[in-house]
């Protein structure tokens, strides 16, 4: 059931929230990832996005289910595929986050902490607090986003474009979210805010260090804007006939 508004609870995370893991050849990361998020949450599955290295072997040995894919379909696809198995092993949480490392999973705790505490149906990580340490581009675009999704929404995103998230599943129906690639944030972000469900934002700690990043700053750049065109027209549209 999706949390109202202002309802706390407690809840059993490990029986009920399973962390969901896109990769694209992470082979060098995603062992220590899964092996640290499993600290606190022991059910971690990884989508291994069609990847030419050693990914989804390590990730196994680390302990995490893996869901293959012959070839790559996208970070919003992999996504996708892992809250289909999450749902259907019965969990009612996701808590998402990359394989590359760049995600601290000692920030984990705040997320479920939020959730608990403000009956949150998502909680986002905030990079944006202390951005020192991401790339100076990224920060722009990050910014630049999130100030165009806040104006839409009427409420203050802090960082729009951070896929640490804890999700209610309850609150993401399948057929909401269709973005393949990285504007799945931006899309699964507003279709929360239309349900009127609550979203937070917790801190979190900002890594960057020799790992390449998968986005590509001009070819996701148009596909955000192509998403915003149809998103923004959509999202308009519904609070006027709401």
């Amino acid at each position: 059931m999706c949390p109202r508004p202002g309802l706390t609870c407690r809840v059993n995370w490990p029986a009920s929230c399973a962390a969901v893991i896109p990769c694209l050849n992470e082979g060098k990361a995603i062992g220590r990832v899964v092996r640290e998020v499993r600290n606190h949450l022991p059910s971690v599955l990884v989508v291994d996005d069609g990847s030419t290295d050693d990914t989804g072997a390590r990730a196994h040995a680390a302990g995490a289910q893996v869901i293959r894919h012959a070839t790559p379909q996208g970070k919003g696809a992999a996504l996708r595929a892992g809250w289909t198995v999450a749902r259907q092993q019965g969990f009612d949480w996701v808590l998402c986050l990359d394989g590359d490392g760049q995600h601290a999973a000692a920030d984990i705790p705040a997320f479920l902490a939020c959730a608990e505490q403000t009956g949150a149906a998502m909680v986002v990580g905030d990079r944006m607090a202390h951005p020192e340490g991401m790339p100076w581009l990224r920060r722009q675009v990050n910014r630049w986003m999130s100030r165009r999704l806040s104006r839409l929404s009427g409420k203050h995103l802090p960082d729009t474009q951070n896929g640490f998230r804890l999700i209610n599943l309850a609150c993401c129906a399948p057929q909401c979210t269709v973005a393949a690639h990285f504007e799945i944030e931006s899309e699964l972000l507003l279709d929360f805010l239309q349900q009127g469900v609550r979203v937070e934002f917790v801190p979190v700690t900002v890594i960057y260090e020799s790992e390449r990043s998968k986005i590509h700053p001009w070819r996701d750049t148009l596909r955000w804007f192509r998403w915003w065109r149809g998103a923004a027209r959509r999202f308009r549209r519904a609070r006027r006939d709401a």
